[in-house]
């Protein structure tokens, strides 16, 4: 099915068309948690509850920026677009200040230069569709993502991205590696939480295996030109 598409990459505006890029973003994103539920830290049942409002807010609240893969088919019609689908997503988290970007000595994560010379981002929620898999499209929406980083302001040069990803989803790891992500320490998924952004998933009774160091922290360095 895949074959019978072409794609675009876009970074999901927080004004123009906001309403519709919400439901779209709504139905993409609770597909995913349906279909692939252990890719996240949030359920289904969470986020099928949430309101028009709340997904609105997903997309515009002022630290993140939402980057769609859009399927495309070869028979598309210009003045039809609703045969346009949603079918990737990975979402940057940031600018964040050092201090919000530190971890505890124990997560081994390198130490932060400061805000004067260097920006941090948070990548996190990086899917796409099992259907359409196979055709680099997560890769692409990386790509573009850093694109967006390196461009859309001079300073300072240099930018951090980091990512939190589970240590056993060897797929997910080469593909970073792939994209110059390098190892950088251990995190708890309390400390993965908070960096993404999703306190309110914390859990009310922290057992001892949230302490367990098992996300894997990788991170990139890019500058710009």
């Amino acid at each position: 099915m895949a074959s019978n598409y072409t794609y675009s990459f876009i970074r999901v505006s927080k004004t123009d068309g906001v309403g519709i890029s919400a439901q779209k973003y709504r139905d993409l994103r609770l597909k995913a948690l349906k279909t692939s539920p252990d890719s996240f830290s949030s359920t289904y049942d969470i986020e099928a509850a949430f309101t028009d409002a709340d997904w609105v807010d997903r997309l515009t609240v002022p630290d993140r920026e939402v980057f769609i893969c859009a399927a495309i088919p070869l028979s598309h019609d210009p003045s039809c677009p609703v045969d346009i689908q949603w079918i990737g997503q990975v979402t940057l988290r940031g600018p964040s200040s050092r201090t919000d970007f530190e971890l505890p000595v124990e997560a081994g994560q390198p130490p932060q230069k400061s805000d004067e010379e260097e920006e941090r981002w948070q990548m996190l929620s990086l899917f796409t569709l099992p259907e359409y898999r196979g055709h680099g499209l997560g890769s692409k929406l990386c790509l573009e993502a850093l694109s967006y980083l390196r461009l859309y302001r001079s300073f300072p040069r240099n930018i951090q991205v980091r990512l939190i990803v589970k240590a056993g989803n060897t797929v997910t790891v080469e593909l970073y590696r792939r994209l110059g992500f390098i190892h950088a320490g251990r995190a708890t998924l309390i400390e993965a939480l908070i960096a993404n952004g999703d306190e309110y998933l914390l859990p009310k009774d922290r057992s001892s295996d949230d302490s367990e160091r098992k996300g894997l922290i990788m991170i990139s360095r890019i500058s710009r030109s």
